[in-house]
C-alpha cells in the first residue's frame, strides 16, 4: 500500500478510543502486568505513546517542513513514561492521550501536507536522512506496534493458563 495520509489519519484517529476500549475498565492486575524484567506493562505503553504526541511527531514534522530552525531531530527518551506518568491513573493517561492526540491531529491537517512534501527531509540522530513521508508512515506503524504489544502483553498472563491450547495461539509463541 502506497503512503496515503488520509489513511494514516484514519488510524491515528482510532488508536485514543481502542486504547480506551481495550484498557479503560480492565483492574489494575491486567494495567500493570508486564512480560517480565525490562518489558513495558500497558501503563508504561500508554505513557510512552503520551510522551511521543508532546515531544516527538509534531516537532520532527515541523522540522521536515523547514518550520523550525533546525533540520536535525531531538532524540526521543522511550523512557520518559517512567517519570511522567507516577500518581496518574490508567484513565488519567487515556484521557490525556486522547486530548493530546486529538490536537495533535488538528495540527498535521492544518499542514495541508503536499504529496511532494513527503519527499522534504529530516534527520534522526541515528537513522540519518529520512523522509517526512516515512515518518508518517512510522507514526502510524507504531500506534499499530504497540497495540499488538499490549494485546500480546494481556494475553501473556494467561500464558501457562491456556494448557494443551498454547500451540494454536500464536500471540503466545
Amino acid at each position: 500500500m502506497q503512503y496515503n495520509l488520509n489513511a494514516s489519519i484514519e488510524i491515528l484517529s482510532q488508536t485514543p478510543g481502542t486504547l480506551k476500549s481495550m484498557l479503560g475498565n480492565l483492574n489494575p492486575d491486567w494495567i500493570k502486568s508486564n512480560e517480565g524484567p525490562n518489558s513495558w506493562s500497558p501503563y508504561d505503553v500508554v505513557g510512552h505513546l503520551i510522551h511521543g504526541e508532546k515531544t516527538d511527531w509534531i516537532d520532527r514534522i515541523e522540522i521536515c517542513l523547514g518550520m523550525r530552525n533546525t533540520d536535525t531531530f531531538t532524540p526521543f527518551d522511550r523512557f520518559a513514561q517512567e517519570r511522567d506518568s507516577v500518581g496518574k491513573s490508567i484513565s488519567d493517561l487515556l484521557n490525556e492521550f486522547q486530548i493530546l492526540r486529538s490536537q495533535n491531529l488538528l495540527k498535521l491537517q492544518s499542514y495541508k501536507i503536499t504529496p511532494d512534501q513527503l519527499q522534504l527531509k529530516g534527520y534522526h540522530p541515528s537513522l540519518g536522512g529520512v523522509t517526512l513521508g516515512n515518518l508518517l508512515s512510522t507514526w502510524t506503524v507504531h500506534d499499530l506496534g504497540h497495540i499488538a504489544q499490549i494485546s500480546r502483553v494481556l494475553a501473556t498472563q494467561y500464558n501457562a493458563e491456556v494448557g494443551p491450547w498454547k500451540e494454536y495461539l500464536r500471540i503466545l509463541q
